[in-house]
């Protein structure tokens, strides 16, 4: 019996994918379940599994196409109907058996035919070991990308991840420039040839897009033409965080498994302060502006195949220990490609750390349909005038930036200063979160 493999409903709001990587060919046995082609959407990756056992029979379209939701990828023929047109033949052969037979009964001798056939059992040995392997797709994605075999990948989990390959990719990597940075020994003589010109190593290399990233670049865009976009900025003494966190850091660490950063005091700073100024924490349909009163934040996670974006629902009934568990395990699904659908959708403000690559100070663009972002930067120390006396401070500077169609520039600042004095004062932060 002959079946369709279709691309999947992963999610309302994504309505197309892209074939990644067919992980069987055609003819080739697949069991039920069994990983058949992995797809990269705008959001997350999938794998596509083999609805029942049997024989993948076309591939509609190859590596690199795009799809939609609902098309069909390809056909495959179950196995146990006998006389079904494609499954077996009016004697119940198999096509897999006579191509077998047909096979056999070429005439070409023995010594041809091991050349002929080492090859492909050679190459369908090291797909059979590459399939077995369970990985997630970025993984399976990053391995063939780095040339790093799944099957040499070791993994902690049930799973090979990203985050191994990475690791894995990197041993490879030094062990190779050990190798060719490793001295000579062999005598050269006298140099007699002119050796010829030099390269000039002004190479170029054209590399597609992945469907995240091309997302990104046109939600951004989109962003920009269709908000009036503004920022504003503000710089806070992060000195009673620091001495925060220094004075407790072991016992919470030791109470919650987790360590005390900063984001946390600058959610819970925030949904204070959307409290007060709800337009922030708004969105735009038509010619309505929607207020909401709940807060889910959005975090932004630096990930391989680009930023994204899950979200903490209802930070305002998290304590700190919650939103720090929350912000490291988004990070690390983040970097081992297993976030899902449901940890990105939605979100009504979002907070975004530049500082933890250095940035001193950005602009950081909304993310549509939402109305404000935070963007939070490097923590250096400046010269402060405090209490008359010019002393060093920690000190970070903070942005805001806001769609002005629906909030005003004064609502902007006072927000800003209210998430600055909430943070400069963690013990009012506690008292009204």
């Amino acid at each position: 019996m002959s079946i369709n493999i279709t691309v999947p409903e992963v999610g309302e709001s994504i309505v197309d994918a892209r074939v990644a990587k067919w992980l069987k060919k055609e003819g080739d046995a697949v069991a039920a379940g069994e990983a058949l082609v992995e797809l990269e959407t705008d959001k997350i990756d999938v794998e596509v599994a083999a609805p029942q056992a049997g024989v993948l029979k076309t591939i509609a379209h190859g590596d690199g196409a795009d799809v939609k939701i609902g098309e069909v990828l390809g056909t495959m023929e179950t196995t146990g109907t006998k006389g079904t047109t494609g499954t077996t033949g009016a004697e119940g052969v198999s096509p897999a058996e006579a191509r077998s037979a047909k096979a056999e009964t070429k005439e070409t001798s023995g010594s041809e035919r091991e050349r002929a056939e080492t090859p492909k059992t050679e190459e369908k040995k090291v797909a059979t070991t590459a399939s077995a392997t369970a990985a997630t797709p970025s993984a399976r994605r990053a391995a063939r990308e780095n040339s790093v075999p799944l099957a040499n990948v070791q993994s902690a989990g049930p799973r090979v991840t990203r985050a191994d390959v990475d690791r894995a990719s990197t041993r490879t990597e030094s062990v190779a420039k050990t190798e060719k940075t490793a001295p000579k020994t062999e005598n050269r003589g006298p140099r007699t040839q002119d050796p010829g010109p030099r390269t000039s190593g002004r190479s170029e290399e054209r590399v597609r897009m992945s469907k995240r990233r091309s997302t990104i670049a046109r939600r951004l865009v989109e962003a920009q033409q269709t908000a009036a976009l503004l920022t504003t900025f503000n710089e806070v003494d992060m000195s009673a965080v620091m001495t925060l966190r220094e004075k407790h850091k072991e016992a919470f660490k030791a109470k919650y498994g987790v360590g005390l950063g900063i984001a946390s005091f600058f959610v819970k700073a925030a949904v204070v302060a959307l409290g007060e100024f709800p337009r922030i924490n708004a969105e735009i349909q038509g010619d309505e502006m929607v207020l909401k009163h709940y807060y889910d934040i959005g975090v932004a996670v630096g990930a391989a195949e680009g930023l994204v974006v899950p979200v903490i629902r209802d930070a305002d009934t998290l304590s700190l220990a919650d939103i720090e568990t929350a912000i490291r395990d988004f990070a690390k699904r983040a970097n081992d490609g297993s976030l899902t659908l449901d940890d990105l959708k939605g979100g009504t403000f979002s907070i975004t750390n530049g500082g933890v690559y250095g940035s001193l100070m950005s602009t950081p663009i909304v993310n549509p349909p939402q109305v404000g972002i935070l963007g939070l930067h490097a923590i250096k120390e400046r010269p402060a005038a405090v209490s008359g006396q010019v002393v060093l401070r920690p000190m970070m500077y903070v942005a805001l930036t806001y769609d002005h169609r629906i909030v005003d520039g004064a609502e902007a600042v006072q927000f800003l200063v209210r998430v600055k004095d909430l943070v400069e004062t963690p013990a009012a932060l506690f008292l009204l979160a």
